[in-house]
Protein backbone atom coordinates (compact mmCIF):
# COMPACT_ATOMS: atom_id res chain seq x y z
CA UNK A 1 0.00 0.00 0.00
CA UNK A 2 1.28 3.44 -0.93
CA UNK A 3 1.59 6.11 1.70
CA UNK A 4 0.04 9.57 1.37
CA UNK A 5 3.53 11.02 1.30
CA UNK A 6 4.39 9.00 -1.80
CA UNK A 7 1.09 9.81 -3.53
CA UNK A 8 1.60 13.54 -3.04
CA UNK A 9 5.00 13.69 -4.74
CA UNK A 10 3.61 15.13 -7.99
CA UNK A 11 1.91 18.09 -6.33
CA UNK A 12 4.05 20.96 -5.09
CA UNK A 13 3.10 23.04 -2.04
CA UNK A 14 0.79 25.98 -2.65
CA UNK A 15 2.22 29.49 -2.89
CA UNK A 16 -0.07 32.29 -1.66
CA UNK A 17 -3.01 29.86 -1.81
CA UNK A 18 -2.40 28.89 -5.44
CA UNK A 19 -1.10 25.57 -6.72
CA UNK A 20 2.28 25.47 -8.44
CA UNK A 21 3.11 23.45 -11.52
CA UNK A 22 5.56 20.59 -11.36
CA UNK A 23 8.27 20.30 -14.07
CA UNK A 24 6.13 18.21 -16.41
CA UNK A 25 3.16 20.58 -16.13
CA UNK A 26 5.44 23.60 -16.67
CA UNK A 27 6.84 22.02 -19.83
CA UNK A 28 3.32 21.34 -21.08
CA UNK A 29 2.35 24.95 -20.26
CA UNK A 30 5.17 26.13 -22.52
CA UNK A 31 3.69 24.02 -25.33
CA UNK A 32 0.28 25.61 -24.65
CA UNK A 33 1.90 29.06 -24.85
CA UNK A 34 3.31 28.24 -28.28
CA UNK A 35 -0.08 26.89 -29.42
CA UNK A 36 -1.74 30.10 -28.22
CA UNK A 37 0.80 32.32 -30.00
CA UNK A 38 0.26 30.39 -33.25
CA UNK A 39 -3.55 30.60 -33.00
CA UNK A 40 -4.19 26.91 -32.28
CA UNK A 41 -5.87 27.86 -29.01
CA UNK A 42 -7.36 31.01 -27.56
CA UNK A 43 -6.89 30.64 -23.81
CA UNK A 44 -5.55 28.33 -21.12
CA UNK A 45 -5.31 28.36 -17.33
CA UNK A 46 -3.70 26.03 -14.80
CA UNK A 47 -6.11 24.26 -12.40
CA UNK A 48 -8.92 26.69 -13.23
CA UNK A 49 -11.87 24.35 -12.60
CA UNK A 50 -12.88 21.60 -10.21
CA UNK A 51 -15.37 18.94 -11.37
CA UNK A 52 -17.59 17.13 -8.86
CA UNK A 53 -17.68 13.44 -9.78
CA UNK A 54 -19.67 12.21 -6.75
CA UNK A 55 -20.25 13.14 -3.12
CA UNK A 56 -16.88 14.16 -1.66
CA UNK A 57 -15.11 13.17 -4.91
CA UNK A 58 -13.64 15.85 -7.14
CA UNK A 59 -11.37 15.99 -10.14
CA UNK A 60 -9.19 19.04 -10.86
CA UNK A 61 -7.80 18.88 -14.40
CA UNK A 62 -4.36 20.39 -14.83
CA UNK A 63 -5.40 22.80 -17.58
CA UNK A 64 -8.60 24.39 -18.84
CA UNK A 65 -8.12 25.15 -22.54
CA UNK A 66 -10.27 27.05 -25.05
CA UNK A 67 -9.28 25.85 -28.50
CA UNK A 68 -9.40 27.92 -31.69
CA UNK A 69 -12.87 26.56 -32.52
CA UNK A 70 -14.19 27.96 -29.22
CA UNK A 71 -14.53 24.54 -27.57
CA UNK A 72 -13.57 23.87 -23.96
CA UNK A 73 -11.01 21.18 -23.25
CA UNK A 74 -9.74 19.75 -19.97
CA UNK A 75 -6.11 18.63 -20.16
CA UNK A 76 -4.52 16.18 -17.71
CA UNK A 77 -0.72 16.04 -17.71
CA UNK A 78 1.24 13.10 -16.31
CA UNK A 79 4.77 11.80 -16.30
CA UNK A 80 5.85 8.26 -17.12
CA UNK A 81 4.42 6.83 -13.87
CA UNK A 82 0.66 7.21 -13.32
CA UNK A 83 -1.40 6.23 -10.28
CA UNK A 84 -4.55 4.23 -11.11
CA UNK A 85 -6.89 6.68 -9.36
CA UNK A 86 -5.80 9.49 -11.70
CA UNK A 87 -6.83 7.50 -14.77
CA UNK A 88 -10.13 6.45 -13.15
CA UNK A 89 -11.11 10.03 -12.26
CA UNK A 90 -10.18 11.14 -15.77
CA UNK A 91 -12.40 8.45 -17.34
CA UNK A 92 -15.33 9.19 -15.03
CA UNK A 93 -15.06 12.88 -15.87
CA UNK A 94 -14.99 12.06 -19.60
CA UNK A 95 -18.23 10.09 -19.25
CA UNK A 96 -20.12 12.86 -17.44
CA UNK A 97 -18.64 16.24 -18.40
CA UNK A 98 -19.54 17.94 -21.72
CA UNK A 99 -16.03 18.87 -22.78
CA UNK A 100 -13.21 17.32 -24.74
CA UNK A 101 -10.70 15.73 -22.38
CA UNK A 102 -7.04 15.41 -23.30
CA UNK A 103 -4.59 13.04 -21.56
CA UNK A 104 -0.99 14.17 -22.13
CA UNK A 105 1.73 11.89 -20.80
CA UNK A 106 5.45 12.54 -21.00
CA UNK A 107 7.12 9.21 -21.69
CA UNK A 108 10.59 8.08 -20.73
CA UNK A 109 12.97 9.63 -23.23
CA UNK A 110 11.03 12.90 -23.44
CA UNK A 111 8.38 12.15 -26.07
CA UNK A 112 4.74 13.07 -25.41
CA UNK A 113 1.75 10.76 -25.88
CA UNK A 114 -1.42 12.81 -26.25
CA UNK A 115 -4.89 11.21 -26.39
CA UNK A 116 -8.21 13.02 -26.79
CA UNK A 117 -11.45 11.67 -25.37
CA UNK A 118 -14.61 13.09 -26.96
Amino acid sequence: MLTKRFQALGRLPKTNGASRMNKTEAEYAQMLDVAQRTGQLLFWRFEAVKVRLADSTFYTPDFLVLNAAGELELHEVKGAFVMDDARVKFKVCAEHFPARLVWAQKLKGGAWKVEAVE
